[in-house]
């Protein structure tokens, strides 16, 4: 019975010793090397903002505290990002993805055709927040109302295939009966706001409002922009309390609802932060636990409320169910939308 408890205290002993000895694999390998974010969007934009404030007060949070710094790999919507998270950049936990939600949902709304990587294999952080694309017009557009663009047409600036700038436009034009022309080619969300400033087109639609806000924060004050819609299912209580229009709530049938539905889930998934499904699974854990620690960090709030943007973090085991829930959606739907987006 003396044997059998000791090696049962022995047991006991080695469980305890190995937690914290596991824990601290993590601390031991990040202390003194660098992490990067590789944010998948050009520099000024909405993701570069809020990865580069992350990746201010994500560092003191991870065990080891590695220096963080952010580097911006834009193009085809996060693909190009997401594609070498998953297979040439380092697999250690010194490379986190701050990526589009349309490039974790690319095999559902896509064709597949681009797709280098299989979202489904990457470790989800979590997301920063939830977000809210809207439409927005130069003051003296012809069309200042919804009702305006379904009966002229309408030339919004856009970035490239797979970005929101373009793909919200369409999917209105699709479902809303709006006649938006997308004029392609702008780098990123920023040059498409200085060419509605410029006046070389007359707007933009699928523009996060946070980072809006951030860019004008007296953009209604001033009334730089006009704002034309909310391109989502539910809006944000700052434009509600303004009275601007919810596009989600205009669709006229139920196929149009579902797919709007659908294709608006990415504001929900939010801004998500991933890395590669080969990273040990105690580097992951550290990291997710790290990036919802820095979420809730009171020098990070204090210095987004300055900045003017929303911090509405989603776990990583969230998003993931979000995602799980998102696949599972009917393939009538899902296909209406793909060949709206030319996909």
């Amino acid at each position: 019975m003396r044997h059998i408890r000791a090696i049962a205290l022995g047991s006991l002993a080695l469980t305890a010793f190995c937690a914290p000895a596991h824990a601290q694999d993590a601390g031991a390998f990040y202390k003194g090397r660098t992490v990067t974010i590789v944010i998948g969007a050009g520099p000024g934009g909405g993701y570069d903002t809020y990865g580069r404030l992350v990746g201010r007060h994500i560092g003191k949070h991870i065990p080891g505290n590695p220096t963080v710094t952010p580097s911006n790999m834009p193009g085809a919507g996060s693909i190009v990002s997401a594609a070498a998270i998953a297979n040439t950049l380092p697999k250690d936990g010194t490379q986190i993805g701050a990526i589009y939600a349309s490039a974790m949902l690319e095999p559902l709304l896509g064709d597949g055709s681009r797709l280098k990587y299989d979202p489904s294999k990457f470790q989800n952080l979590g997301s920063a927040s939830r977000e809210v694309y809207t439409c927005a017009v130069r003051n003296d557009a012809p069309a200042k109302s919804l009702e305006d663009a379904r009966k002229q047409e309408l030339i919004v600036g856009a970035t490239a295939e797979g970005g929101t700038t373009v793909d919200y436009p369409a999917m209105s034009n699709a479902f809303l009966g709006t006649r938006f022309k997308v004029v392609r080619g702008y780098k990123g969300s920023r040059e498409v706001t200085l060419a509605m400033e410029r006046g070389e087109v007359q707007g933009a639609c699928g523009l996060a409002w946070s980072t809006l806000s951030v860019q004008y924060p007296r953009l209604f004050e001033d009334k730089i922009f006009t704002m034309f819609a909310q391109e989502d299912m539910e809006g944000h209580p700052a434009l509600i309390a303004r009275g601007v229009p919810i596009t989600g709530k205009l669709a006229k049938d139920p196929a149009a609802s579902a797919a709007l539905e659908l294709f608006y889930s990415q504001g929900v998934l939010g801004r998500p932060y991933v890395v590669a499904g080969e990273v040990p699974k105690d580097r992951a854990d550290a990291l997710r636990k790290a990036f919802m620690a820095a979420l809730a960090d009171p020098a990070l709030l204090e210095e987004a409320k300055k900045m003017g943007i929303d911090i509405t973090p989603t776990s990583g085991d969230d998003v993931e169910k979000l995602i799980a829930k998102l696949y599972a959606t009917p393939k009538s739907v899902s296909e209406a939308v793909k060949k709206t987006l030319g996909r």
